[in-house]
C-alpha cells in the first residue's frame, strides 16, 4: 500500500524514544563503571579514593538518575520539547562527571599507569561539569513550554550557548601545570593543584555556568509573574521543588553545624532529586491540579512523624525509668501507644493542616457535608434546587450554573446541573 507525503508526515518516528532510551541506559553504565573502578581502587588499598560514598557522591548520582529518567520519558513522549534532551544530558553529564575521576584516580594514585591516558581524563574532567550546568540552566530557561519567557531573553541565551562552547573548547586546549590529586580527593572545584592558563579557564567556567543556573532560577520567577491559567499551574510544581530543595539546605546547614555529615548528603540529594520529577510532571501535565493535594499529604505526615517519634521517645524514656531501659516491654508499650494513636493523630493532624494550608478543600468539605445532612429532611423541590446550586458554587466556583429538571416516563424526577443562568422545567 503506497502511502501519500501527509500521512508519511504525520506518521509517528520511533527513532527518539530509542534514542532517548539508549542515552538512559548509557547513564546507568557509567554509575556501574563508577562501581567497578571504585572496587578496584579499594582491592589495591585505596578505599579512600572510592567515589560513590554516602559523603561524596549520593546527591550526583540520584540527581543523574532522577533527571536521566525523567528526560527519557519526556524525550520519548515529547521529543520536539527540548527539556527532556537536556535534562538526558544533565544525568549523562554527571554520570560521566563520576566516572572521570574514579577512572584518574584508579589510573593515578591507586595504580600508577595500570589505565591509559589517565592523566588526560583528570585534566578534561571539568568539562562535564560544564556541560552539566550549562543544561541546567537551560532546563529553568526553557521550563514548562519549552520556549523562553519572552524574546527579550534571546541575547541571554544566545551569550550562554556561546560562552558555554568556547568554554569547553578552551578547556579542551588549555595547558599548565595540574596535580590531580587536589581534585581527585577534594573534588571538582578544588583548584589548588593547577595553575596558568588552565587555572584561569577553569575559574572563569565555574563562575559564568554558575552564574547562567542563577539566571536560569530567575527567569522562573519572571516567567510565573506573567503566567496564568495553565502554565501558573505548572510553575507551582517546580516551585514546590524548589521550595523542597530550599529546605533541604536549610537542612544540610543544621546538620552541618552538628557534625551530621551523612543527614547533609542525604537531604540534598533527596530534594534535588525531586526537582527533574517535578519538572516532568509539569510538562507532561500529569495530575496537574493534585499539587495542593501532595502539598497538603506532605505537611501531615511529615508533622505526623515528628509527633510520633516525640510520643515514642517520651513513653520509652517515661517507662524507662519505671522498669528499666532494657526491658522489652517498655520497647512494645511504645510501639502498641504509637499504633492505637496513628490513625486519630493522623485524622486531626490533617484536618488542621488542611484548615490552614488548603482551606478551599476544607471549607468545601464543610460545605458538602453540611449540605448532605440537611438533604435527609429536604422535601421542598424548590428549596432543595436553590440550595443544590449554592452548594456547587460554593464549593466548584463556576462563571454559570443551572439546573433542568426532567420528568421521566414513571414520572421520576432526573437532575443535571450544566451551564446557564436560569432553571427550566419539562415534561417529556
Amino acid at each position: 500500500m503506497n502511502l501519500t507525503v501527509a500521512t508519511r508526515l504525520t506518521r509517528p518516528r520511533w527513532w527518539p524514544g530509542v534514542a532517548a532510551w539508549v542515552l538512559w541506559v548509557l547513564t546507568m553504565l557509567g554509575i556501574v563503571v563508577i562501581a567497578w573502578l571504585d572496587q578496584l581502587s579499594r582491592q589495591a588499598g585505596r578505599s579512600d579514593l572510592a567515589q560513590l560514598t554516602p559523603d561524596a557522591f549520593v546527591g550526583p548520582v540520584l540527581a543523574a538518575v532522577s533527571g536521566t529518567t525523567v528526560g527519557a520519558v519526556l524525550a520519548s513522549r515529547r521529543p520536539r520539547h527540548p527539556v527532556g534532551w537536556l535534562l538526558l544530558v544533565l544525568g549523562l553529564s554527571l554520570a560521566l562527571g563520576g566516572v572521570a575521576p574514579a577512572y584518574a584516580a584508579y589510573g593515578l594514585l591507586a595504580r600508577p599507569g595500570a589505565l591509559p591516558a589517565a592523566h588526560a581524563v583528570a585534566r578534561y574532567w571539568p568539562i562535564t561539569v560544564v556541560t552539566a550546568q550549562t543544561a541546567l540552566s537551560f532546563v529553568l530557561l526553557l521550563t514548562p513550554t519549552g520556549s523562553l519567557p519572552s524574546p527579550r531573553w534571546r541575547w541571554w541565551a544566545r551569550v550562554t550557548a556561546a560562552a558555554a562552547a568556547i568554554l569547553l573548547v578552551a578547556l579542551a586546549v588549555a595547558r599548565g601545570p595540574l596535580d590531580p590529586q587536589y581534585q581527585l580527593l577534594g573534588g571538582p572545584f578544588d583548584l589548588r593543584g593547577q595553575g596558568g592558563l588552565l587555572l584561569v579557564v577553569n575559574q572563569l567556567a565555574l563562575a559564568f555556568t554558575t552564574l547562567a543556573v542563577v539566571v536560569g532560577a530567575a527567569s522562573l520567577v519572571v516567567r510565573f509573574r506573567r503566567a496564568g491559567g495553565v502554565e501558573r499551574q505548572q510553575l507551582r510544581w517546580v516551585a514546590w521543588a524548589a521550595a523542597l530543595a530550599v529546605l533541604g539546605a536549610v537542612v544540610a546547614l543544621g546538620g552541618v553545624a552538628v557534625g551530621a555529615t551523612a543527614v547533609v548528603t542525604w537531604t540534598i540529594s533527596a530534594c534535588f532529586a525531586v526537582l527533574p520529577v517535578a519538572i516532568g510532571a509539569a510538562i507532561l501535565r500529569y495530575r496537574l491540579y493534585d499539587l495542593d493535594r501532595i502539598i497538603s499529604r506532605t505537611l501531615a505526615y511529615g508533622l505526623l512523624t515528628v509527633l510520633l517519634g516525640l510520643g515514642y521517645a517520651v513513653v520509652v524514656l517515661g517507662l524507662g525509668q519505671l522498669l528499666g531501659r532494657d526491658s522489652s516491654l517498655v520497647v512494645a508499650a511504645a510501639t502498641l501507644a504509637v499504633a492505637a494513636a496513628f490513625q486519630p493523630a493522623r485524622r486531626r493532624v490533617q484536618a488542621a493542616v488542611d484548615r490552614r494550608f488548603n482551606r478551599r478543600r476544607h471549607d468545601a468539605a464543610l460545605v458538602i457535608e453540611g449540605f448532605a445532612v440537611r438533604l435527609r429532611d429536604q422535601v421542598d423541590l424548590d428549596a432543595l434546587h436553590t440550595e443544590l446550586l449554592a452548594v456547587v458554587d460554593q464549593t466548584m466556583q463556576p462563571t454559570q450554573a443551572s439546573l433542568w429538571l426532567r420528568l421521566g416516563p414513571s414520572n421520576g424526577l432526573a437532575a443535571a446541573v450544566g451551564p446557564g443562568t436560569h432553571h427550566q422545567e419539562q415534561a417529556t
